[in-house]
């Protein structure tokens, strides 16, 4: 698979800005199907069976949509083409298809398959950022060591008003280390099982004690203010 995407996006010879965002707007598009999937699967089970998901499926719909963040983020940086675009969709039907197939056939593959797919993403998002830190003043890939991010991408990972697209290849990689991860653990795990890097009781009295202090600090400040105005009568 790799060989493959290597010889698509033509991931040889010196690496450039253009491979660069050729490589990666097209591999995040392939990146958001499987867990999409996953959790479209894990939904439609658990309405045939009548029971929880453990807080699986949620999980899924995030690493889903932290990789739809990726390629909304790059494409602010490159306007595919239609050609490119054409492309895209012939890889989400095909790609998408065979992987449904295979994860109503056996989940723990996928699982696995995505995460040596998401090791060879690290592989690559650490290959690119070791060309931004050794390329040379003045080139483009060295420019990108102090050019903002988009503001997209310095919004959701909170970079900073001045953080840079070094910076943004830096939370790129930790989020497919990350995806990288969870799929193997999910590989390993036997239905029914509770999603256990999730603990939903935790934010669950998170949330709730956040409310409560949230109310008794408005609930003081709304009695200081009664106070002031009736000292002032």
């Amino acid at each position: 698979v790799r060989y493959l995407f290597d010889a698509a996006t033509g991931w040889n010879g010196e690496i450039t800005t253009n491979k660069v965002l050729n490589r990666t707007i097209y591999l995040e598009t392939i990146a958001a199907v499987p867990g999409m999937v996953a959790a479209i699967v894990r939904h439609f089970k658990s309405l045939r069976t009548f029971q929880r998901d453990g807080g699986m499926m949620q999980m899924f719909l995030d690493e889903a949509n932290n990789e739809r963040m990726h390629l909304l983020t790059f494409v602010r940086m490159k306007d595919p083409n239609y050609l490119f675009r054409l492309a895209v969709i012939g890889g989400q039907f095909g790609f998408g298809t065979a992987f449904l197939l295979s994860y109503i056939i056996s989940p723990k593959f996928c699982h696995r398959f995505v995460g040596y797919v998401e090791e060879e993403a690290c592989s690559t998002y650490t290959k690119i950022i070791d060309s931004i830190e050794n390329a040379e003043e003045g080139t483009e890939m060295g420019e990108w060591r102090t050019q903002l991010a988009p503001r997209i991408a310095r919004s959701y990972w909170h970079l900073g008003e001045n953080g840079t697209v070094l910076d943004l290849m830096y939370a790129v990689r930790a989020d497919e280390a990350e995806h990288r991860d969870v799929n193997h653990l999910c590989s390993s795990m036997e239905d029914g099982m509770v999603n256990p890097v999730s603990n939903t009781e935790k934010e669950l009295n998170t949330m709730l004690l956040k409310y409560v202090r949230d109310l008794m600090d408005r609930t003081d400040s709304d009695i200081e203010e009664k106070y002031k105005a009736k000292t002032s009568e």
